[in-house]
């Protein structure tokens, strides 16, 4: 056991309550998050006589290098943006993903670990969140799906080499410090182990975080935008139905557009099928509610009330339909024509199902709209389809979804974007360094930028999300308490005690588990701070590799994903991806149970035991 190890003291239990009420609030989101995190702040200074944290200490969280980083970070991030530099890159990577979501996804989480892995996490994630979120809205694709993963990608190549994250930097010199063998790290010292570590999590994040992360923010959808909700329905048509037998030529009627005849797990395009309407087909239909309910009834349908029609369910790739925003050309032969009159459905197998002109929508007997140049439309059609359209020059396609992405970056000033970039480049490379610390680095930064007019002061404070800031400074000093009372020291004590019992193994294990969990509590490098000094001793009295222990708290410090407080990058995405704290742990805990697995058997395998 830990010499002088604290009891369960009063001190500690409050602490231990301030931290599960907290959790409490965070989860139950009962009030707002930076508000909880305030509130905590308050309550450590009122509980004093417990907490042993000063008001000079509760505040401190606002001047702690990691806020002061991020604050600077955002700033940077929208300097290089104001640029058009990050636009550049996002036509690369629209290139790259065709407007495909699951390349979109890969080349977040392919892209931005390795990076981080020679590049410091924070910045990668900082550059990467406005690309990101602009490519979610341009493939349809909700930025909650995406933004995360980012987060979590990065953490992951952080741990590919020394530079990658703060905590490894930290956690180098406190194992020289204890004396630990092959202390202070090399450059790329445990690499090995974080290429495993980034392989097995990317895969997580590609396959079972999607399916765990929920889309707190909806994906982008024409058929809201152009003003379709509740003016697209689904239908079954039964076998009594007099629409059995009959062409969608047949069936038409006046007041109800045919789209799609869904069959089984066919689905065809109504425009360009002659084939025969059969029993149990489901009929997509666009109409206004009344006069859906007229077609069920005179023709013997069947409607599906909680069928909601997205783009989602319209646009299902080549040969099947698709949707598009298209816009009539200068000089089309559509000009003065009323929708109804282009024959766009027998020459390019294309519906309209609205109409834009201006701040205009025209939703309602569309067929009769007289088409003007300028105007918008939104077409259901194939792919083919759509593509001979804008070959006769009468419209062009602005968006397509399912379809290539085409971005066409604005002009960018060569001097501004080698200035923005170079600044970042020299934050990075004075911290990578070590000449200066990566918040002084980073707000030096920051007065280069504002300075160099890259940005200007104004645009700088709106481009902080002060949300994030006032979240980290409240919870810093819970860290402190946690310390200061020895609420964590118990912690690790229990682990210590538990090891006489255990094989070495699963001690380096529970060391792993336990820096983790406080990791995301009371930030990475402080539980660096608290836990290796600990986890070395254990190591010694047990007569185990000292190194392996060390290699497990850094790792786990540096893959704090429970929480959105876990690690900077967390914060960074919290409210751009609309999360709630549970979303962390929902996806965030399973991968960081898998990692205590892989991480712990590959030390072992690496450097042994």
């Amino acid at each position: 056991m830990i010499q002088g190890s604290p009891a369960l003291t009063a001190d500690v239990l409050v602490v231990f309550a301030i931290v599960v009420v907290a959790v409490a609030l965070f989860v139950t989101e009962a009030i707002p998050t930076d508000t909880t995190a305030l509130a905590v702040l308050v309550s450590l200074v009122v509980l004093q006589e417990f907490t042993h944290i000063s008001a000079e200490e509760a505040i401190s969280g606002f001047a702690s290098p990691a806020t002061v980083t991020i604050l600077a970070m955002y700033i940077l991030s929208a300097g290089v943006e104001e640029t058009g530099a990050v636009k550049r890159l996002e036509v690369a990577v629209a290139r790259f993903t065709g407007g495909d979501r699951g390349r979109l996804l890969t080349a977040t989480v392919g892209i931005t670990g390795p990076l981080a892995g020679v590049v410091n996490n924070t910045p990668v994630v900082a550059l990467f969140i406005p690309m990101i979120t602009d490519l979610a809205d341009r493939t349809h694709t909700s930025p909650s799906k995406l933004l995360i993963p980012l987060s979590y990608a990065a953490m992951l190549g952080g741990t590919l080499t020394l530079v990658g994250t703060a905590t490894n930097l930290v956690a180098s010199s406190v194992a020289a410090d204890l004396g630990v063998a092959g202390a202070p790290f090399s450059m790329f010292q445990f690499t090995p182990l974080g290429v495993l570590v980034l392989v097995v999590g990317s895969l997580y994040l590609l396959t079972v975080g999607q399916w765990l992360l929920p889309a707190r923010i909806a994906p982008y959808d024409l058929t809201e935008e152009f003003g379709l909700r509740g003016r697209l329905a689904r239908v079954y048509v039964p076998a009594s139905s007099s629409l059995v037998g009959q062409t969608v030529a047949e069936a038409r009627n006046g007041d109800v557009k045919i789209l799609q005849i869904v069959r089984g797990d066919q689905t065809l395009v109504a425009s360009r099928t002659d084939r025969e309407i059969e029993a149990g087909d489901v009929l997509t239909v666009r109409a206004e509610d009344e006069n859906v309910r007229a077609f069920v009834d005179e023709t013997g349908l069947r409607r599906l009330p909680r069928a909601e029609v997205t783009e989602e369910e319209l646009a299902l790739g080549e040969g099947r339909g698709t949707l598009a925003a298209v816009i009539v050309s200068e000089g089309s032969g559509l000009l003065g024509q009323a929708v109804g009159e282009t024959q766009l459905g027998e020459r390019f197998d294309a519906t309209v199902l609205a109409v834009r002109r201006g701040s205009e929508l025209v939703v309602e007997d569309v067929a009769d709209t007289v088409l003007g140049e300028g105007d918008g439309l939104l077409v259901h059609a194939t792919q083919s389809g759509l593509d001979h359209l804008e070959e006769t020059g009468d419209c062009v396609v602005t968006e397509r979804v399912g379809g290539s992405l085409d971005i066409d970056p604005e002009p960018i000033d060569r001097r501004e974007v080698t200035l923005a970039i170079g600044i970042v480049v020299a934050v990075i490379g004075a911290a990578a360094a070590d000449l200066l610390h990566i918040a002084i680095a980073a707000l030096g930064g920051v007065v280069a930028m504002v300075v160099g007019n890259v940005v200007r002061p104004a645009d700088a404070y709106d481009a902080v999300n002060w949300e994030v800031v006032f979240l980290l400074a409240g919870v810093i000093p819970l860290g402190l308490a946690m310390d200061q009372t020895g609420a964590a020291r118990l912690l690790a004590s229990y682990v210590t005690e538990a090891s006489a019992f255990l094989p070495v193994i699963a001690t380096l294990a529970l060391f792993y588990l336990l820096t983790g969990l406080l990791a995301n509590l009371i930030t990475p490098v402080a539980s660096v701070a608290l836990v290796l000094p600990i986890a070395v001793s254990t190591a010694g009295e047990a007569g185990a590799n000292a190194l392996a222990f060390t290699l497990a708290v850094t790792f786990a410090a540096s893959t704090a994903f429970m929480t959105p407080m876990g690690y900077q990058t967390n914060l960074m995405v919290y409210s751009p991806g609309g999360y709630r704290f549970t979303d962390y742990v929902r996806v965030g805990a399973p991968l960081q149970l898998l990692l205590t697995v892989v991480t712990t058997l590959g030390i072992a395998a690496i450097w042994g035991v």
